[in-house]
C-alpha cells in the first residue's frame, strides 16, 4: 500500500529565523524554500500527486501563479518538485484532473486528449483520466438502482472520458500509466464503473468522490468494487479523506491512495496537530499551542477594537508566553508558570475573552488539559526527524505558515512510518502479494507499480 501525497505547493523557508519571526534575508520563495523531501533529507512519501486544477491555467485558475504554472509546463513536475535528485528520481508522480476545482460546471474543462498531452508533457508516472465528481450517496439501493438524473449524467461523463482517454494515452506512446476513475452514486454504481473501466482495458483504477463518505460507506464500495473485477486489478483512493484510519483499511486490497490530510491536521485541526506513532498500527495526537502573532490576529484585534485589551497588552502578553515556552524548552521554567503564559495569551485568541471575563469555563478547562498533555509530555523531545531536532519546541507552537507547515511536515514522516509498518504486517501475514512493485526493469506503461522507486523501512520517530 503506498502512501502518495496530493501537494499543494506546500513549502517552508529553511533560512526562517523563529526569534525575530522573519524570513531569511534575500529569500527567493520559489528558489529558496524547500519540499519536505529536501528539509528532512528523504521523501515521507512513496509518490507525489498533483491535480491539473492546482496548477491551472486558460481553463481553470489554480493555486500556481501565473510563472509557476508556466515553469511546471516547461521543465515537467519532476524538475519543478525538485524531484529529480538521484534519491528521487525514480519516485512515481500521480496526477489528476482535480474535480472538486471544477464541481459546479456542467462539464468538466479538460479533454481526455489535453489531460493526457498534460500528464506526457510533465513527465507524469500516473495519470488519471477526466471525470466529473459525484457527492450524492446511497447505501440503500442495488446494483445501478437510484441516482438523480444529474448524477447519472456525470457518471456517464466520467466514463466516456475513460473511454477516450486510453487511445489518447496509446498515442503519444504510453509514457506513462492510465488510471480509470471510478464516480457512482452507490456501491453498485461504482462495482459497476470498475467492471466496465476493467473491459475498457484498465489494470488500475482510481476511486474518486470519497470524502464525503464515512468510513464504512468506503469500505462498503471498495468491497463492492472488489467483488465486480480481477484480484490482479489494482485500486488508488483519490482524496483519501480518512488517511487516520488507514489500519482499518490496510486488509481491503488498496494498492496506493493519495492524502494530505497529516499536513493539514497540523493547523486545521482543532486538536490533534501533532502526531507521535503510538505502536501497534496507532498514532498519538497532541494539541499545538496557539501562539498567534498579536498584531496580525483578526480576532484579537477586534478585542482591542472594543477596548477589552491594549496593543501594548497584546505584545506583551504574546512575548511572555513565547518566552515562557523556550524557556520550559530548556527546563528553566516549571509547567504550571508556562500553562499560565500561555493560557493568559489563548483564552483571547481561542475563546474571544480574557481569562478573568471566563471563570469557572468548561472550554477554558479543556484547554488547559490539552496544553497540560502537550507540555508535559514534550512530545517534540521524542522525535528524531530533522524538523525536531533543528527547531525542538517551536514545531508545537501553532503560528504562522513556517511552524506550521514543519509541524504538518513532521506528521509527514511519521505517518510515513506507520504505513511501511502496515506494509511489513500484511507480509508477515501473507497479504500482500498482489500488491507488492514488480521488477524496475518492466516499463511503466506496461503495469508497474512504482518501477524502481526506493524504499526507506526505517521508522522516522521513536522513543
Amino acid at each position: 500500500m503506498k502512501f502518495i501525497y496530493a501537494d499543494s505547493l506546500d513549502v517552508v523557508d529553511p533560512g526562517y529565523d523563529f526569534v525575530a519571526d522573519r524570513n531569511a534575508p534575500g529569500r527567493s520563495p520559489h528558489w529558496d524554500d524547500v519540499y519536505a523531501h529536501e528539509i528532512l533529507g528523504y521523501a515521507p512519501y512513496d509518490g507525489i500527486l498533483v491535480s491539473r486544477g492546482i496548477v491551472g491555467g486558460d481553463k481553470v485558475a489554480g493555486k500556481y501563479s501565473e510563472s509557476q504554472a508556466m515553469r511546471f509546463r516547461r521543465v515537467g513536475a519532476r524538475a519543478f518538485l525538485r524531484l529529480d535528485d538521484p534519491r528521487f528520481v525514480r519516485m512515481p508522480i500521480f496526477g489528476d484532473c482535480g474535480a472538486f476545482t471544477y464541481h459546479q460546471d456542467e462539464v468538466p474543462p479538460y479533454t481526455p486528449e489535453d489531460t493526457a498531452e498534460f500528464y506526457a508533457d510533465g513527465g507524469f508516472t500516473h495519470g488519471c483520466s477526466v471525470d466529473h465528481i459525484i457527492f450524492d450517496f446511497d447505501e440503500t439501493v442495488t446494483g445501478m438502482d437510484g441516482g438523480t438524473d444529474e448524477t447519472r449524467r456525470r457518471f456517464d461523463i466520467t466514463l466516456e472520458n475513460a473511454r477516450a482517454f486510453l487511445p489518447a494515452v496509446r498515442q503519444i506512446s504510453n509514457s506513462f500509466t492510465p488510471l480509470g476513475v471510478i464516480q457512482g452514486w452507490s456501491p453498485g454504481s461504482m462495482a459497476e464503473a470498475a467492471r466496465r473501466l476493467v473491459a475498457m482495458g484498465y489494470d488500475y483504477l482510481a476511486l474518486g468522490g470519497t470524502v464525503p463518505l464515512k468510513a464504512p460507506q468506503i469500505k462498503s464500495c471498495l468491497s463492492a468494487i472488489r467483488d465486480a473485477v480481477p484480484k490482479e486489478t489494482r485500486l488508488h483512493i483519490l482524496g483519501f479523506a480518512k488517511a487516520n484510519e488507514i489500519e482499518s483499511f490496510a486488509p481491503l486490497g488498496i494498492t496506493s491512495f493519495d492524502t494530505t490530510s497529516p499536513l493539514l491536521r497540523a493547523f486545521k485541526d482543532a486538536k490533534a496537530n501533532y502526531y507521535l506513532p503510538a505502536g501497534a498500527g496507532r498514532l498519538a495526537y497532541y494539541t499545538a499551542i496557539r501562539v498567534p502573532q498579536a498584531l496580525e490576529n483578526t480576532k484579537l484585534l477586534r478585542l482591542v477594537k472594543r477596548g477589552v485589551l491594549s496593543q501594548e497588552d497584546l505584545v506583551s502578553m504574546e512575548r511572555a508566553a513565547l518566552d515562557s515556552l523556550r524557556a520550559y524548552d530548556r527546563e528553566e521554567c516549571s509547567l504550571e508558570e508556562t500553562l499560565e503564559a500561555v493560557l493568559a495569551y489563548a483564552a483571547p485568541v481561542m475563546l474571544g475573552a480574557t481569562l478573568d471575563d471566563l471563570p469557572g469555563s468548561s472550554s477554558v478547562e479543556v484547554l488547559r488539559e490539552r496544553y497540560h498533555r502537550t507540555l508535559a509530555d514534550r512530545p517534540w523531545l521524542q522525535c528524531s526527524c530533522a524538523i525536531c531536532r533543528a527547531i525542538r519546541i517551536e514545531v508545537i507552537i501553532f503560528r504562522a505558515s513556517n511552524r506550521n507547515k514543519r509541524r504538518g511536515i513532521h506528521n509527514l514522516s511519521v505517518y510515513e512510518a506507520l504505513i511501511k509498518s502496515l506494509d511489513r504486517r500484511e507480509l508477515h501475514e501473507g497479504h500482500a502479494d498482489l500488491f507488492r512493485c514488480t521488477s524496475s526493469t518492466e516499463p511503466i506503461a506496461h503495469g508497474s507499480l512504482f518501477p524502481g522507486a526506493s524504499v526507506r523501512a526505517e521508522a522516522v520517530c521513536g522513543d
